[in-house]
């Protein structure tokens, strides 16, 4: 039986009875190029230009990951790295416009264009602007760091990116052929990366005076190969250039209607809006949504403290940062190694399983960060120690991405597929907010769980200033004393945080295997065949 039979004989099928000619012969071409083979001829140009647009969306989000190992080699608190987590938030938060980015456009400009032109130039003039003020806002070691302006620049930064990652992952349905629209997913994913590793694993590596003089210098000089505020100037004139040329030679006018489909109804923004509202009132959303929101507590002090405590420590924050680079092998095969086992009916399965892991890996990572200071003391750390530490993260990882494929199965096998787009960003949206939030909240409370005081070193006794912040420890220094960590917030976290993860496993686990047991249906908004956007 020919494609198009198979097809035409399914949309007859009596469940769908809401589609008019027009709808069905829609689907039906969509289920013939479903088949088709992928042919990049003709979109060789448009994959390239993909690429390097999700590349530039990478840039923000790695500068505003390396952003807090330069505060932390100027002495930031644990509240003001806190107070600078905000700036990450805005890719959790982007549900929130996204309905604004889809349905308001000038169709002169077009309906892309319209939001990816300005979004761009606007980062660009953001990282000009910041290249001229970054350092004063920065710090030093006797100037404390403006953070406010630092995390509002960032916000300002990430919430452009995440902008224009809507509209460009919007543009990749129109632009592609549908039987290459599969291309799309690859061009973020590694044009993303791509952008990542050059704002975050380069930039902290060639911005290092020790790094370049010692692997890139046959002269050594008093800094790295590029600065922060020459950086962020290069990226500038880049976005500025390069979104130029989009404007100018990229047409997104005259692309053929056949290149286009889309699972998502044409809904405006009040019908958009209402959608979101009609999914988030379900149950089993609402069940899942608390357990997204609250499992990465388990792993928060793990996660956003370890590797500044580190620093603290003594561990070079490029020798950090390069640590991503022996993993980049393994964020491409884990994902497909674990796919085969999480493509079943119950893919949470993993999810949890590997919660457990994790735990234990967080609690050896603890336990490195404890003998760093032993191994640091001598001036050189030994290699033995960067195998260990790539040895325990990479181990770390593997439960991450474990979780990671486990929930993207588990939301691509329960979203409506009716609405398929919105579903899935809003899980998406509720996962990252369930990370970021933990992040935020224990490095706020590092310095408060934190027992310090200062001694004098003779006589050794307390001479009253708890070395709770920065003006305290130099007041200590000063007055000839010494500051002593009593209790370390740190590891009093990092015990919670595992004691919390052992309670939710037990909780947690009952509402995933219920969550799991339901039917399909359960989980879905709109009524059989409907093409409307109706909830039921």
């Amino acid at each position: 039986m020919s494609i198009r039979k198979r097809a035409e004989n399914q949309f007859a099928d009596s469940n769908v009875v809401n589609l008019n000619k027009e709808e069905t012969e829609r689907l039906i071409h969509h289920e013939e190029d479903r088949h088709e083979p992928s042919n990049l001829d003709g979109d060789r140009m448009n994959i390239a230009v993909l690429f390097f647009l999700y590349l530039l969306q990478g840039i923000p989000i790695g500068l505003t990951a390396a952003i807090p190992m330069l505060l932390q080699n100027r002495g930031a608190s644990y509240k003001q790295q806190a107070e600078f987590s905000f700036a990450v938030w805005p890719f959790s938060l982007k549900l929130l416009w996204a309905p604004i980015v889809d349905s308001l456009y000038s169709n002169k400009i077009g309906r892309r264009k319209s939001w990816l032109i300005p979004t761009q130039y606007l980062i660009g003039v953001f990282m000009l602007i910041l290249s001229s003020h970054v350092e004063m806002w920065l710090g030093s070691e006797h100037e404390s760091s403006n953070i406010q302006i630092l995390t509002m620049i960032f916000f300002a930064l990430n919430f452009l990116a995440a902008t224009q990652d809507i509209a460009v992952d919007g543009w990749a349905l129109t632009m592609l052929k549908r039987c290459n629209v599969g291309h799309a997913s690859t061009c973020n994913s590694v044009g993303q990366t791509a952008g990542y590793f050059l704002g975050y694993v380069a930039f902290v590596a060639l911005e290092s005076k020790d790094f370049c003089n010692t692997y890139l210098r046959r002269v050594p000089a008093d800094e790295g190969l590029v600065t922060l505020p020459g950086f962020l100037w290069f990226w500038g004139i880049c976005f500025l250039v390069t979104t130029t040329l989009v404007g100018i030679l990229k047409r997104e006018h005259g692309e053929p209607s056949e290149h286009r489909f889309t699972d998502h109804p044409d809904l405006d923004i009040k019908q958009t809006y209402k959608l979101l509202l009609d999914i988030v009132k379900l149950r089993p959303v609402q069940i899942l949504s608390v357990i997204l929101l609250t499992v990465k507590v388990t792993f928060s002090a793990c996660d956003a403290v370890t590797s500044l405590k580190l620093i603290d420590a003594g561990v070079p924050k490029e020798k950090l940062a390069l640590l991503a680079v022996p993993l980049i092998p393994l964020q491409i095969i884990l994902p497909l190694a674990i796919s085969k086992y999480t493509a079943g009916p119950r893919p949470m399965d993993i999810y949890i399983r590997a919660i457990p892991y994790r735990i234990v890996f967080a609690l050896i990572a603890t336990f490195i960060v404890f003998l760093t200071p032993m191994m640091s003391s001598a001036g050189n750390i030994p290699a033995f120690y960067y195998v260990l530490l790539i040895v325990a993260y990479g181990f770390y990882q593997v439960f991450v991405y474990g979780m990671f494929v486990a929930v993207m199965a588990f939301f691509a096998k329960i979203s409506d597929p009716g609405v398929g787009a919105t579903y899935m960003t809003l899980l998406n949206t509720v996962c990252n907010l369930g990370g970021n939030w933990p992040n935020t909240i224990v490095l706020w409370l590092v310095e408060i769980l934190t027992w310090s005081e200062c001694r004098k070193a003779l006589p050794d006794v307390a001479v009253g200033n708890t070395c709770a912040n920065k003006v305290e420890k130099e007041e200590c220094v000063e007055a000839g004393g010494e500051c002593h960590t009593i209790v370390d917030g740190y590891y009093l976290e990092c015990i919670l945080c595992a004691l919390y993860g052992v309670v939710w496993i037990y909780f947690g686990r009952r509402q995933i295997q219920y969550l799991q047991s339901l039917p399909v249906r359960a989980w879905h908004v709109l009524k059989p065949g409907s093409s409307s956007g109706k909830s039921r």
